[in-house]
């Protein structure tokens, strides 16, 4: 199916002195001397990246050659799907491999979003949206997130409190991450209330419930299973699903994320193992909203019950099924193209052991899930160490 050798990742956070174009050649270098081969062996690039007008420069394909001229002529395309570009890139080239179209595999992860304005890039973020009935909600993305939490608040009643949990849970984890946006510890009582440095962004969501707008990239190397024998260290894909769902939130209920329960349900019948025999699993909380309803989808608690798992502890980083041990995208960052990389990186970090200060004791199988829109394009993969 595919092995990870090899993988970069730069700082996440505003990046003032780098271009898209830098920060590409960045994690590229890092993830070929991570794998330790030589790039003239690499058959196929594949790059993630959403733009949809963040960056003039687009074309973002024949981006790593020009710092690595030896990728010169190496087939290299462009992949998008929203907020799930990153895993998208890797199944394509997972799909390259598979179909013994190449053997060993640069896959990038890239976005610069800090060159527009709070404003502009909401907007922008937009187009992952049904623009057609969603393009006025009032916050943009943070709005459509809090449609959402007003009607699971509705119908479950207020988990106002949780979400507070989830957002001071990931940040503890976060500050400990040398490649988080932000690396600070905020503790419960400053994310559960509104204050001036705290304030709502789309009520009842407050900046502490909602990712922030980064500038990032991750890299993996990928190679097929004759090559993997020779790396040092090899991950495994024991699964990897991808399923979809509606676009417009009008045709679907807000309150489950449907595609993100058929996509756990499938991978982890194709993986033949049960949740709870992860380790960890690194989840898309783009808002601390999506995080509570994606412990109901992955099939941690019934629906309407995700704050159980908070209460009894299993989600957190010593507990029985640790959440997010990186920080997730509300510590680290939501590069938007890098995200799905991003995740793959860290739990392969955690898999080697390389982790540091985030490192689950004797983690042995991770999870991942990244998605695209409002739970639209949804990928979960289980990684397991192979060498």
């Amino acid at each position: 199916m595919g092995n990870i050798i090899g993988w970069g990742h730069n700082k996440f956070g505003r990046n003032d002195t780098q271009s898209t174009e830098d920060m590409i050649a960045e994690v590229v270098s890092g993830a070929i001397s991570h794998a330790q081969v030589d790039p003239k062996d690499i058959d196929n690039i594949v790059v993630g990246t959403f733009n949809n007008g963040f960056q003039k420069q687009d074309f973002h394909g024949a981006l790593p050659a020009i710092n690595c001229e030896v990728l010169k002529h190496v087939p290299s395309l462009r992949v998008e799907n929203a907020c799930a570009t990153g895993s998208a890139a890797i199944h394509t080239a997972l799909n390259s491999i598979e179909a013994k179209r190449s053997k060993l595999n640069l896959v990038v992860g890239v976005e610069k979003m800090t060159d527009r304005s709070t404003k502009e890039a909401g907007d922008i973020l937009l187009g992952a949206s049904y623009r057609k009935e969603e393009d006025k909600i009032d916050g943009g993305f943070a709005g459509v997130f809090a449609q959402i939490t007003d009607t699971y608040f509705q119908r479950y009643g207020d988990q106002t409190k949780y979400l507070s949990k989830i957002a001071a849970k990931n940040h503890k984890n976060g500050a400990v991450n040398p490649y988080a946006h932000m690396q600070v510890d905020l503790g419960f009582d400053f994310c559960n209330k509104v204050s001036e440095k705290n304030p709502l962004v789309a009520p009842p969501l407050k900046r502490s419930d909602c990712s922030m707008i980064s500038d990032g990239a991750a890299a993996l190397i990928i190679a097929d299973d004759e090559l993997a024998l020779e790396a040092e260290k090899a991950i495994s894909f024991k699964a990897r699903v991808q399923m979809n769902d509606l676009m417009p939130m009008s045709k679907r209920d807000k309150t489950e994320f449907r595609g993100a329960s058929l996509s756990w349900k499938k991978a982890l019948s194709d993986a033949q193992v049960n949740l709870m025999d992860l380790s960890f699993v690194e989840t898309h909380d783009c808002f601390t909203i999506a995080e509570l309803i994606e412990y109901e989808a992955m099939g941690l608690t019934q629906r309407g019950m995700g704050y159980k798992v908070l209460e009894e502890g299993t989600v957190y980083k010593d507990g029985k099924l640790p959440i997010n041990p990186s920080g997730g995208l509300k510590a680290k960052g939501h590069p938007v193209g890098a995200t799905g990389v991003s995740q793959h990186v860290m739990a392969c970090m955690q898999l080697v052991g390389e982790a540091k200060d985030m490192q689950i004791k004797d983690a042995s199988l991770g999870g991942i899930f990244n998605m695209g829109g409002s739970a639209v394009a949804n990928y979960v993969s289980i990684l397991e160490r192979k060498s």
